[in-house]
């Protein structure tokens, strides 16, 4: 069953990051802000993957000197779509 989220972003350029997932597979991600060409990239590269594998592909990327990125932000979002905990910054859309 497909489920649709967002999730507000932290310490980085982009706002939101838009989720659709299904069955443990990311069907589509689209950020809102951000630098769009890089922020496109990293949703196209990512759609279709297992969760767990773009987490472990993306988790830990900083931009620059912040301790967070767009695709680490995205890899926070799905573990948190993972562990099932909604509130705070994810909440189903």
């Amino acid at each position: 069953m497909k489920k649709n989220y967002i999730y507000e972003t932290e310490g980085t350029c982009s706002r939101a990051i838009l989720l659709t997932v299904e069955d443990g597979v990311l069907i589509s991600a689209s950020y809102v802000g951000g630098c769009m060409g890089n922020t496109q990239g990293v949703a196209k590269l990512a759609q279709g993957m297992p969760l767990h594998e773009v987490r472990q592909r993306l988790e830990g990327i900083r931009c620059g000197d912040k301790p967070t990125s767009c695709p680490d932000q995205l890899a926070t979002a799905l573990r948190l779509i993972e562990e099932n905990k909604l509130g705070g910054r994810l909440k189903e859309a």
